[in-house]
């Protein structure tokens, strides 16, 4: 039982990886678009004003962002084919069409029963509990609901692609079938979550007067709960409250009446005032957007086996960059929310201690959603600001203990954190893992074809190979009996170890690790 929950368990972080493994390019990209338009960098290269090359990097920064903006299509369409067995393609097809069902099911659902929210002033949406996918009206979920639908469209795949009909009824099988529950599985799928999510939203939102009345914890909560929700979407009900309602403050201007902490910092900027008031401190989430992922970052390529490191580097740089100058973090956190949860809830943790130390210490600084605007704009307010040069103090200590804390406890629980993938490769470290061997070079052994055949063998021939998937550096195999393993043929191949686990085998090939998998598939085919 436990092998088998294990099993699952890293098929699931399989499967995750695969619609994020795009994310490291993108995030390179999207940082190119933001320096291109920063004003900061036009203004000391004024070069960069040019409007080609401005209309340039809006479109790549809008580009990618779609790409974040939509997270949840591609968990929908990615989980399904990662999880299919076989027809891979079908199934992330079918993903995508039963998440269109789920989305017009949900706003047909908001239409009847009338709680389709209207847009708000400035904010559209947000703090409604609905937004816009696709351009589809539909409760909140945020990518949490990709997730969730993405699982489900997998599992009803499996366990059912392979019915077959007779007769007039052939032509709904396989697939085809497939498709028929996954319509009804949409349409439970938006009852249920226009159902229950909205009630938990209700609970989100009722915390708001509480945060309000407790001080320094309840800035500790906030920030807490607005890094553990943001998965969920429900992270919006924590902030949009105090940020654009009576929550967050009111100013009174002559006869006008300011609500909500950002507008209330907005217009103390143009005001004579001697220091920004406490509302801002509701306006700090981009605190740790700024300092704590790069210790989350450094933690991540620190412990990465050495063989992994370099290649971790390489993953996770772009996007801790992206994390502090566009204050985007989906892409760093989706990579072991689900591999390490403790991790995610004490990221959490840490992300709600540093905004109620900001409170206790008095520091008054000013958070415009990126490194450099924040920079720039509290220099500009400089004499609004208060113990600004603790804020970089802090900055600093947040970014060593969340490299202390994730370090310490990736290395003691062993989280297969990016990087981390499997056993190291060193002797000992797992008794089923061989001797290291040279970097794989699968030309160096025969054809493709002979190549593919002694790792076919090896692993007790094509039908006992019930699924095979790669990661960076690893084949991963499930095998009908792990009996029938023969290690001998499958080290007539270059590789750097094998490591049994139960029905689970691994064989690590490095980086041409992908090549391999595409041999041994072509081959499968011929069989």
């Amino acid at each position: 039982m436990k092998q088998k929950i294990m099993d699952t368990l890293e098929n699931f972080a399989k499967a995750m990886v695969q619609p994020l493994s795009y994310l490291t390019a993108g995030g390179s990209l999207i940082v190119v678009g933001i320096l291109l338009t920063n004003s900061t960098i036009t203004a000391a290269l004024p070069f960069l004003k040019w409007a080609p090359i401005q209309v340039f990097g809006k479109l790549l920064y809008n580009a990618i962002m779609a790409i974040i903006n939509n997270l949840g299509v591609l968990f929908v369409i990615g989980l399904p084919a990662a999880l299919a067995k076989s027809d891979k393609h079908k199934a992330g097809i079918i993903g995508f069409m039963t998440y269109l069902m789920y989305l017009i099911c949900s706003n047909t659902l908001l239409n009847v029963t009338g709680t389709l929210a209207q847009d708000q002033p400035l904010i559209g949406l947000i703090g409604t509990g609905q937004t816009r996918i696709l351009g589809i009206q539909c409760v909140d979920m945020s990518v949490f609901g990709g997730i969730i639908l993405g699982c489900l469209v997998g599992w009803v795949f499996n366990r059912t692609f392979q019915k077959r009909f007779k007769g007039a009824l052939q032509i709904y099988s396989g697939a085809n079938f497939s498709f028929i529950c996954l319509v009804f599985v949409a349409m439970v799928f938006a009852l249920v979550t226009n159902t229950v999510w909205p009630i938990v939203q209700g609970w989100i939102s009722a915390l708001g007067g509480f945060i309000k009345s407790t001080g320094a914890f309840g800035l500790f909560l906030y920030g807490f709960l607005e890094r553990l929700l943001l998965p969920t979407g429900l992270h919006h009900l924590v902030y949009t409250p105090f940020q654009f309602s009576d929550l967050g403050g009111v100013l009174q201007l002559g006869e006008t009446t300011i609500a909500g902490a950002y507008p209330i910092v907005m217009a103390e900027m143009n005001m004579p005032v001697e220091k920004f008031s406490d509302s801002i401190y509701y306006t700090s989430i981009g605190f740790t957007k700024m300092f704590g992922y790069i210790g989350i970052g450094a933690a991540f390529i620190y412990t990465a086996y050495p063989e992994n490191r370099k290649k971790t580097a390489t993953t996770v740089i772009p996007l801790v960059v992206t994390a502090f100058l566009a204050t985007i973090t989906e892409p760093i956190d989706f990579m072991f929310i689900f591999a390490a949860p403790l991790l995610y809830f004490l990221h959490a943790c840490i992300a709600g201690l540093f905004m109620a130390l900001l409170k206790v210490f008095d520091v008054i600084a000013l958070w415009n959603g990126n490194l450099l605007a924040s920079i720039l704009t509290n220099i500009a307010n400089a004499d609004k600001t208060n113990r600004m040069w603790l804020m970089w103090v802090l900055g600093l200590i947040q970014i060593v203990v969340y490299f202390v804390v994730f370090s310490f406890l990736i290395k003691k629980f062993n989280y297969h954190t990016p990087g981390r993938e499997g056993e190291p490769r060193t002797a000992g470290a797992a008794a089923a893992v061989e001797a290291p061997k040279a970097e794989a070079k699968p030309a160096e052994n025969g054809t493709d074809d002979e190549m593919a055949m002694n790792l076919i063998n090896g692993l007790g021939g094509k039908a006992n190979i019930t699924a095979l998937e790669n990661c960076i550096t690893r084949l991963r195999v499930t095998l009908a009996d792990p009996s029938l393993l023969n290690e001998e043929l499958i080290n007539k191949v270059e590789n750097r170890g094998i490591v049994k686990k139960g029905n689970s085998v691994q064989i690590v090939f490095g980086l041409h690790v992908a090549e391999v998998h595409q041999a041994v598939n072509n081959q499968l085919e011929k069989l």
